[in-house]
């Protein structure tokens, strides 16, 4: 029967598993009295608005101001010291990831005089935008490599086009999350100065970056001429995001994001959480990332010992507080392992979905936060053991079925 095709009479197709399972997961979640971690994009509305009522204890933002019109304000008060924290001139608040990296490309375009953008095969603005940079933004990705690692400068020096500017996502997320060392990233830096090329970080995720590089956010940030940071992914926020650079770089991105849709009215709860994010979790991420090395090693310790005839841990170990677990078992299988070990345990060893990557292959994501500061190296290998245990049964069900 193919995906999601036509199932027996009063069978669920596999579209309708997927998403029972989906609901299953999402309530198994809920009432888990351990996971890993607990992202606030999982919580209730009660639960969201509850975090604008205590930003008020943490003192971020005077109250009793204006609310932001159109920017300004509490908005700018995000900016100033998002590029303080980056060691850039300014920063210019936008509702989206997407929506900043396209801006900030076509300024660089515009200085440039060449659309083309050497990227990652597996960058974010490629697998996840739908051709935004091509179909909306006149610039013309260039692939550097689609190895699941990070480009190196040698691949940088020796694409056989001219390019712009060059967009590095710090860590790169599609391939496990993964960084190159301080020296990598200086020479493809390097290396893209010597094409006369700018470069942009996609920095989503950078934040989480300061322990595998063991320098802080400026330095980091001061190899690029603009930055891209998030405030959700990381640090919890409602969403929004920043680009960083020369002021002139953010004065026409602000003339551009007016044209691209993004002058939102009022911005105030996400820039709130924006700033709550900030002062409460960007302090204890070299903390979860530290953790993660732990969790990690754990995770492998414990797959060894249940047998499992092969897992991989990657990387290993891990560069961030984010890692992928690869298994070899069909993606619906260890999905619904992992449910009913969550259901039957009330333990939710992995919290995200399964990927298939090829017939009995599969990987998911593991983020570890404040929640997983809790669990010993010792907790680990135990819900490792549990949830094998339950993977053993779910593939006897299906032979048996």
């Amino acid at each position: 029967m193919a995906d999601g095709g036509t199932s027996p009479a009063g069978q669920p197709s596999a579209d309708e598993r997927r998403e029972q399972r989906f609901v299953r997961r999402t309530a198994a979640y809920r009432s888990a009295r351990r996971v890993l971690a607990r992202p606030g994009f999982r919580g209730t509305l009660r639960e969201r608005l509850a975090l604008l009522h205590e930003t008020r204890s943490l003192d971020l933002y005077d109250p009793d101001e204006q609310a932001d019109l159109y920017g300004g304000g509490i908005v700018e008060a995000l900016e100033e010291k998002t590029a303080a924290l980056l060691g850039k001139e300014a920063a210019v608040f936008f509702p989206t990831g997407t929506m900043a990296q396209q801006v900030a490309l076509r300024c660089w375009a515009g200085r440039t005089g060449n659309p083309a953008v050497a990227l990652h095969a597996l960058a974010h603005p490629e697998v996840h935008e739908r051709h935004a940079f091509s179909q909306v933004s006149a610039l013309r990705p260039v692939r550097v490599t689609s190895e699941p690692r990070q480009p190196t400068a040698e691949e940088v020096r020796d694409l056989d086009e001219p390019f712009g500017a060059l967009m590095l996502e710090l860590p790169l997320r599609d391939a496990g999350f993964v960084l190159p060392t301080w020296r990598e990233l200086t020479e493809v830096v390097e290396a893209a100065r010597e094409r006369d090329a700018v470069v942009h970080f996609d920095g989503a995720r950078l934040w989480e970056c300061t322990s595998h590089f063991d320098r802080g956010l400026a330095e980091i940030a001061a190899l690029a001429d603009s930055v891209y940071v998030s405030y959700y992914k990381s640090l919890d926020g409602f969403g929004g995001a920043c680009l960083a650079g020369p002021r002139t770089l953010t004065d026409e991105a602000r003339t551009w994001r007016h044209r691209y849709g993004g002058a939102v009215f009022q911005q105030f709860p996400t820039v709130l959480s924006a700033l709550a994010g900030l002062e409460r979790e960007l302090p204890r991420l070299p903390d979860y990332v530290a953790h993660a090395r732990v969790v990690a090693a754990a995770l492998r310790e414990g797959f060894a010992a249940a047998g499992v005839p092969w897992s991989r841990v990657h990387p290993g170990p891990p560069h961030t507080n984010e890692f992928q677990v690869w298994l070899p078992y069909d993606a619906d299988v260890l999905a619904e392992a992992a449910v009913r070990q969550a259901e039957e345990t009330r333990i939710l060893l992995f919290g995200n979905a399964w990927d298939g990557k090829g017939p009995g292959l599969a990987l998911t994501e593991v983020s570890v936060r404040a929640a997983g500061l809790e669990w010993t190296a010792e907790d680990v290998r135990e819900a490792v053991g549990g949830f094998v245990a339950a993977l053993d049964r779910v593939v006897a069900e299906a032979v048996g079925g």
